[in-house]
């Protein structure tokens, strides 16, 4: 690495340790309500550090290049809170909702009637994303097929075979919280004015993401999540008891 890559790369850490602690400081409340304000704020500290570690750690897929490139790099920050979470003694679902929390400030800097425009996902983009994923150039990539919602009850949709984020918090030892991860899917969605459908996940060991696309639509949000995936897209009578993701 050259002196110019490195200062770039201490430069994005440090921006990125900055956002990750503006958040932390005041989009965390419920921390505080679960686990108290003294407790709450040695955890605070406890995730930054863990973050700081996780930083460097994220497979490399393409960089910029790769327009899925920023939700991988987005995910250490959510390892980072489960994995404090867990050490003081809270559940995945209580990360979840720091996790949750922190998806809706970020959302609230995009005014209302910008977010079906920058929020949504695009026709174009799927399909761009798609080819992307399909010259599995990176071994911790995604990979993904378009699909066309011709005649269907949908625009278009996805089809998810591998997904980064999915291998990533495995490779962690964190597969039980990857569900909430795709539950901010529907948190986008629902922010940005476009129907979201999906009756799997990789996370809950299914074949596939099946994302189903309409615009404009409706999504609507529950907490705590509903996890509808957990079925893989059996009927709830035909399908077994659920089970946590393994690793």
């Amino acid at each position: 690495m050259n002196i110019t890559t490195r200062i770039r790369t201490d430069l994005s850490s440090r921006w990125k340790l900055h956002r990750f602690e503006r958040f932390l400081e005041h989009h965390t409340d419920s921390l505080t309500r679960r686990f108290g304000a003294a407790e709450a704020a040695v955890m605070r500290r406890e995730m930054v550090e863990e973050y700081r570690a996780l930083i460097p750690q994220v497979p490399d897929i393409g960089g910029r290049r790769n327009p899925w490139n920023s939700n991988l790099a987005a995910t250490p920050m959510a390892l980072a809170v489960h994995r404090c979470v867990l050490r003081h003694g809270g559940s995945a679902n209580d990360a979840g909702e720091v996790v949750v929390g922190y998806a809706h400030s970020l959302i609230e800097w995009v005014p209302r009637r910008l977010r079906p425009r920058l929020l949504a996902p695009r026709r174009s983009a799927a399909e761009k994303e798609a080819r992307w994923s399909q010259q599995r150039r990176y071994a911790d990539d995604w990979v993904a097929a378009f699909v066309d919602g011709t005649g269907q009850p949908f625009d278009f949709g996805m089809d998810v075979t591998e997904c980064a984020i999915d291998k990533y918090m495995r490779a962690n030892g964190a597969g039980e919280f990857t569900p909430y991860l795709c539950h901010l899917d529907y948190v986008i969605a629902e922010a940005a004015g476009v129907g979201l459908t999906r009756t799997k996940t990789l996370a809950w060991g299914c074949d596939r993401c099946d994302f189903r696309f309409t615009r404009p639509g409706t999504t609507t949000v529950t907490w705590p999540p509903e996890f509808p995936e957990r079925s893989c897209g059996r009927p709830p009578a035909a399908a077994a008891e659920p089970e946590v993701p393994h690793d």
